[in-house]
């Protein structure tokens, strides 16, 4: 793992960013860390690193772990039930849409 300055990293960004292949950069500021440097090696890691860090859906997951504790909670069969049952009604519904005749004005 390095450690650069921000200074350091403005300087050479892209010797930095190359150096992020093979490990993280802390980057810092007076001393003091304030960003690190990932290198990432596809689009499915970068998306796993932005879910990993979005305070959005660590909201979304708290509050639903809350409602299962509360005994709000939905079990595995029935999830999936609602899922099929909704999979049929989109496709129904995408299947009228496509074989409707438009009409005429």
């Amino acid at each position: 793992m390095k450690v650069a300055s921000v200074a350091e990293v403005k300087a050479r960004l892209s010797s930095y960013l190359k150096a992020s292949a093979a490990g993280p950069v802390v980057v810092t500021r007076n001393g003091k860390a304030v960003a690190v440097l990932l290198g990432v090696e596809d689009d499915e890691e970068l998306e796993r690193l932005l879910l990993a860090h979005s305070r959005k859906l660590r909201a979304i997951l708290d509050a639903a772990e809350r409602r299962i504790d509360e005994g709000a909670g939905m079990g595995h069969e029935e999830f999936w039930r609602q899922v099929e049952t909704a999979n049929r009604a989109r496709e129904e519904t995408e299947s009228g849409k496509k074989s409707r005749p438009k009409r005429r004005t």
